[in-house]
């Protein structure tokens, strides 16, 4: 499921911005984008997402912008202590009188400047800390209101699905006729009325009809859109069970179709067919 994230902290000599963002996915898949200040805490970082998040494709990013000099260069006297003995002795060795010129050279060598970056601070992480759990509740809450609406919207669907199923039983008692007369016209085109056994017929008519018979598929159907709402309603982990439901949906309504022989009947399934088409895409974000 989708969400956004963001919190920001203001610190001595800082300001530091989270976001965090997630896409849809069947599993955590977490990314981060963190200074090297706080490096260090990747792991305790993951692990708090994590604690939170169930499931997502997950990006998570620390930036920030000193406001004042943190970090400033430091002249390494060891290195160009060395460097100026080495260099007058070479110079020596050379007879090359340049001591004005020796420092402004080595001051260009490398490691003549070091930078020393500041540890990260116990009490700075703690506000880190906070605001990154700030974020995620953030994200959080926004995924929580995109369930409810998603939630919505499936109940819409079986809504739907329950209410073209109930038109089925307007169309049926004429399909029965329909199909009667059909097999009996037939009948008569290729044997003749004088050479029908009307008692026959009707024992065939009633074998035939119980295979064309849709009651324990309107039923199942029923029961199953019962058990979705039931399951739609209860507390998450929920997505994989509704998916199930879906599928078992699905095979009621198939079912429906191959033996409705009616075209009636035949446009209510596709109908169907279409809104549980939504439920599945729809169930692929649910947790």
């Amino acid at each position: 499921m989708t969400g956004f994230g963001k919190s920001i902290a203001e610190i001595p000599q800082k300001k530091i911005s989270i976001e965090i963002k997630s896409l849809n996915s069947k599993s955590l898949d977490l990314n981060t984008r963190l200074p090297w200040i706080y490096k260090e805490k990747e792991s305790e970082i993951r692990n708090l997402v994590s604690q939170k998040l169930d499931r997502g494709k997950i990006d998570l990013a620390i930036n920030f912008d000193v406001l004042d000099a943190e970090i400033v260069p430091v002249i390494n006297k060891n290195v160009i202590k060395n460097y100026f003995t080495q260099m007058k002795e070479i110079s020596s060795e050379l007879g090359i009188n340049s001591d004005e010129q020796l420092l402004s050279i080595i001051m260009r060598l490398p490691d003549a400047l070091k930078t020393e970056k500041p540890e990260l601070a116990d009490d700075e992480w703690i506000i880190i800390r906070e605001k990154i759990s700030e974020a995620i509740d953030q994200l959080d809450g926004y995924r929580s209101d995109e369930g409810k609406s998603l939630e919505a919207d499936l109940i819409r669907c079986i809504g739907k699905i329950l209410g073209f199923l109930q038109e089925v039983e307007h169309f049926e008692g004429e399909r029965i006729n329909k199909i009667r007369e059909k097999l009996n016209s037939s009948l008569i085109e290729n044997v003749g009325k004088e050479n029908v056994d009307m008692n026959r017929f009707e024992q065939e008519i009633i074998f035939y009809l119980e295979k064309l018979d849709i009651n324990e598929e309107k039923v199942r159907l029923k029961k199953h859109c019962e058990y979705f709402l039931e399951k739609a309603a209860s507390l998450p982990p929920n997505g994989k069970i509704l998916n199930f439901i879906a599928q078992e949906i699905g095979r009621e309504i198939n079912t429906i179709g191959s033996k409705a022989n009616d075209a009636a009947i035949q446009k209510l399934v596709v109908s169907m067919k279409d809104e549980l088409e939504k439920i599945k895409e729809q169930t692929l974000n649910a947790l």
